[in-house]
């Protein structure tokens, strides 16, 4: 089996930001030269995230505004008293989750229909990064 690793970094201009990823992921399956087998794509951050879903406006904005409803921002979350006021990003990260595991077949992304890959960030306008790990033949 082989493995090709790639770094993807962001630093987002708004505290709260959903980046298709979709085509730098395509763009390092094709670089590893793997025709059968996975992708792994991981938030490197506990205040981001990587999902799969559609990539329409509509739906990103419910997103959005799902999470803010599930873990609003406050001011008295415990963590807090450790000097940082992003709580409510390390939630957001806990409901979407960390990372992605995309099958791979005959050197494509094996998608169904509408999927995408999103790298959703909850506590930005830092430099932050993703792992996207191709393992297969």
């Amino acid at each position: 089996m082989k493995s090709y690793t790639q770094y993807l970094w962001f630093n987002t201009k708004k505290h709260r930001e959903y980046i298709n990823i979709t085509g730098d992921v395509e763009k390092a399956l094709a670089e590893s030269q793997i025709k059968e087998g996975m992708a792994l794509v991981s938030a490197m951050h506990i205040t981001a995230g990587v999902y799969v879903n559609d990539a329409e406006d509509g739906l990103i904005a419910d997103i959005d505004e799902w999470l803010e409803k599930l873990a609003p921002f406050r001011q008295d979350y415990r963590h807090h008293h450790t000097g940082e006021t992003n709580g409510d990003s390390h939630l957001k990260n806990l409901l979407i989750g960390h990372e992605v595991i995309v099958p791979v077949t005959k050197g494509k992304l094996d998608f169904g229909p509408w999927q995408q890959i999103y790298y959703a960030e909850f506590d930005g306008q830092r430099r932050k990064r993703v792992v996207v790990k191709i393992m297969g033949e």
